[in-house]
Formats: structure tokens, C-alpha cells, sequence
């Protein structure tokens, strides 16, 4: 274990959750980690971040706690509100489930990481592929390599990363692949359904999600077993669009 390296771990599945003492109980021999996880699932919370309540937080001893809030409020709270020492790297997960292609906007997992980088920290999401995954070894096996790599990185520069995980139970492990995000195919995205009293009720998000099987995605190589490491930026400007916009002549005296 390296004694002077500080690991921030959390997530949006909960404090309870079998990815997160799995990420937590390999990561310990890397460094000194902190565990600050949402109180209660906060999966598909995006970067949510809470204004209007206080927060409340637990300590169950052994550097861990519990927040009130989301996943990204989990890491405001570290670093401002309970951390001793800044972390050095931040890691969100084990998530269950994917986290690729558009998903990423809404996943509580990888804002945890977007807002450890916006604070200017190395960081990463992690998420196996499969919902239903009970075995975490070989994923947190992969995660420690990883963490290790980012700790060895000669760059200063900071760095954001999703990582995705074939589930050990889907696909034999072919190796690790840098890859761009996929992109998501959206079927029965709403689920609609009458109860008792004859009202309509609707699930979001209730059909399976398909991708575009693209090559160099991470949908590809997860789906061919490999491990998906994909480096995010948050710059969200489409310069491409903009001498197309030049020429719609904007001119505020022609409202």
C-alpha cells in the first residue's frame, strides 16, 4: 500500500452496495481510502447537486460515510466537508450495470467522477456490464490495475474516465481497449401501464437498451470482452456549428 496516496471512493448505487465494499476492499491496498457513498441508491441522478435541504452524514467507522444526497454532492462534501487531506484520485463504483454511449449524461456513477475532475482531481467511473452481477473479483482486480495506472500517469494534466467491465459471467476477459463512446438505440423507453382504479401509470426507462454495434466504441468491446477505458472531456461547444451560425446574420436591431 502506498501511505501517500489518498483514494476517494463513492458511488450512486448506495452505501450498502456489493460493487462499492468490492472496489473499497481491493483499493485499500493501493492507498489510504475514504468511502463516502449516497445514503440510498441514487442511480440515474446525473449531476444533481442539493441546494434546498441540508445535508446529513453518517460515519460507520473505518473512513466510511454516508451522505443525504447525490453522488456528486458525496464528493463536494469529501473534499469541502469531511476529508482531512484532498484526495488524489477519485473513483466512482463498482456500478451495477453499464454506463456507456449517451447513458453517461445520466448516470449518477460518472458525475461522482465529473465532479472530482471539475475540482481538479484524477478520476474515474467504473461499472460492470451486467445489472445482475453478484461476483465482483475480477472487476475490482481490473479497477486496482487501472487506479494503478492513473497513479503512474508522468502528465500533469488531469484526467476523466469511464470504464466498463464485461460482466465475467457474459464474456471471457479478452483485454483492456481505449475506445470512444457508443451510441445508445432507445426502444420502449416508456412502459405504460393502468392500476387498480383504472388510471394510467408510466415507468421510464422500462425496455432493454440496445447500442449501435460500432467498432472503437465501448458498447463494442464490451461486448467482445473487453474491458472499455474511455477518456472524457467536458467541453461541450460545437465548434463546427458555429460558422453556420455566423451566417444566420443575429442582429438585435432586426427584432
Amino acid at each position: 500500500m502506498n501511505d501517500e496516496i489518498n483514494i476517494l471512493i463513492t458511488n450512486d448505487d448506495g452505501i450498502r452496495a456489493s460493487g462499492l465494499k468490492a472496489l473499497a476492499a481491493v483499493l485499500n491496498n493501493v492507498g489510504i481510502v475514504t468511502v463516502i457513498a449516497p445514503e440510498v441508491e441514487q442511480s440515474a441522478s446525473s449531476h444533481a447537486i442539493t441546494l434546498n435541504k441540508p445535508l446529513r452524514v453518517h460515519e460507520y467507522g473505518n473512513s466510511w460515510f454516508s451522505v443525504t444526497g447525490s453522488p456528486a454532492d458525496c464528493v463536494i462534501m469529501a473534499i469541502y466537508g469531511i476529508m482531512d487531506r484532498r484526495p488524489d484520485i477519485v473513483v466512482s463504483g463498482i456500478n451495477h450495470g453499464p454506463n456507456m454511449g449517451e447513458d453517461i449524461i445520466y448516470s449518477g456513477t460518472v458525475a461522482a467522477a465529473i465532479e472530482g475532475y471539475i475540482l481538479g482531481i484524477d478520476s474515474m467511473a467504473i461499472s460492470v456490464s451486467s445489472r445482475s452481477c453478484r461476483d465482483f473479483d475480477e472487476a475490482s482486480r481490473i479497477s486496482a490495475y487501472l487506479v494503478k495506472r492513473m497513479i503512474q500517469k508522468t502528465s500533469e494534466r488531469k484526467i476523466l474516465l469511464n470504464i466498463n467491465i464485461p460482466s465475467q459471467k457474459d464474456n471471457k476477459l479478452q483485454g483492456i481497449k481505449i475506445t470512444g463512446l457508443g451510441s445508445r438505440v432507445y426502444n420502449d423507453m416508456i412502459v405504460k401501464k393502468e392500476d387498480p382504479r383504472g388510471n394510467n401509470y408510466y415507468w421510464i426507462g422500462g425496455g432493454k437498451p440496445g447500442w449501435k454495434d460500432e467498432e472503437n466504441t465501448d458498447f463494442h468491446a464490451v461486448k467482445s470482452g473487453f474491458v472499455s477505458v474511455t477518456p472524457i472531456t467536458l467541453s461541450m461547444t460545437d465548434y463546427e456549428r458555429m460558422p453556420e451560425l455566423e451566417k444566420w446574420d443575429l442582429n438585435t436591431k432586426k427584432l
